[in-house]
């Protein structure tokens, strides 16, 4: 696939445009997001990420336009267990509600940054060494696993090896003063909870970035559709979250489903790994992972919400793993 630098140049301005489209209309002031208003800017964000994905199968051919398709359906389905995360965050730092969106949005350009950091560190060593995809295998499996353990459980963002150390280290207020990270109180700085929250979201993007990157590279091996897929899929979590607040609750099985999934792409980076060694040993195609993610998501989804309907009391829970490690540090 061969990606010239114009393609690269636009592709990067419309992403830009969309965040400025975000920052000085829905994001400039803050306020609480509407259902209406939250489903416009999902319908805006998916069609945008639709249109794109056509344009892709139509320029480069249908075997890339299932790629990217496909990197997307993973990274939506895994924004969706970040927005897990999210909710938590908010809730136990007690954040007012006008200011999530602001939240969210910063925390979607830094998932942008770091994700493009790893992307181009991914696909050098995919370039340059086969084994990677071994090494991306293994990380998927192992986080598969480990989220297949303590899909029913929630992890703790104050406890956070970041966020305990900067309480422990730094003077601060117990109080929110609008969206102010630093405040001055007769002439010394305290950091406010806002800051806190915010190191909290980067941190968890940080360790979503260890996993999605590899988790991308296993339905395509190609940059472009690795950096587009994940961009387009994190320009629309913040409407995703105001979307799907009310209900995540009801997703009982969607970790465990996502759990499934990056063990299904670990084993198929495996077996791309063992394809360039031994020739004899199969691929899974394409089309056939898309199906795969396809209808894990959709079981999961459909069983979660027979099991919310029969047992109102149950909620859904992020899983206490996302990385390599868990959540909360300990």
């Amino acid at each position: 696939m061969q990606v010239s630098t114009l393609i690269w140049t636009v592709t990067i301005a419309l992403i830009l445009g969309l965040i400025l489209i975000d920052l000085f209309t829905s994001s400039r002031k803050a306020h609480d997001v509407k259902f209406k208003e939250a489903v416009a800017w999902t319908v805006f964000y998916v069609s945008v990420s639709v249109a794109f994905g056509i344009w892709v199968w139509s320029y480069f051919g249908s075997t890339f336009g299932t790629e990217f398709f496909a990197a997307y359906l993973v990274e939506y389905s895994l924004s969706i267990d970040n927005l897990f995360i999210f909710v938590i965050i908010l809730a136990q730092f007690a954040v007012p509600s006008i200011y999530h969106q602001r939240i969210l949005l910063i925390g979607v350009m830094l998932a942008l940054v770091f994700r493009a950091v790893f992307i181009s560190i991914g696909a050098v060593a995919i370039s340059a060494f086969s084994f990677t995809f071994a090494i991306f295998g293994a990380i998927l499996i192992w986080t598969g696993i480990g989220l297949y353990k303590h899909w029913d459980e929630d992890p703790e963002p104050n406890d956070n090896l970041m966020v305990r150390t900067l309480r422990k280290r730094m003077s601060m207020v117990d109080e929110f003063h609008g969206s102010k990270l630093f405040i001055k109180i007769s002439g010394k700085r305290f950091a406010t909870p806002m800051f806190l929250v915010i190191i909290a979201i980067a941190s968890t993007d940080l360790l979503f970035a260890l996993d999605s990157i590899p988790a991308t590279f296993g339905v395509t091996s190609q940059t472009f559709l690795v950096f587009t897929a994940n961009a387009f899929a994190l320009l629309g979590l913040r409407a995703l979250y105001f979307l799907l607040k009310g209900l995540l609750d009801k997703l009982i099985y969607l970790s465990l489903g996502l759990s499934f999934i990056l063990m299904f792409i670990g084993v198929k980076l495996m077996l791309t790994y063992a394809h360039e060694v031994f020739h004899n040993v199969p691929k899974i195609p394409t089309p056939i992972s898309l199906a795969v993610i396809a209808t894990i998501l959709l079981i999961s989804t459909v069983a979660s919400l027979i099991k919310s309907k029969q047992h109102p009391e149950m909620k859904a829970h992020p899983g206490r793993v996302t990385g390599h490690k868990e959540v909360d540090d300990k």
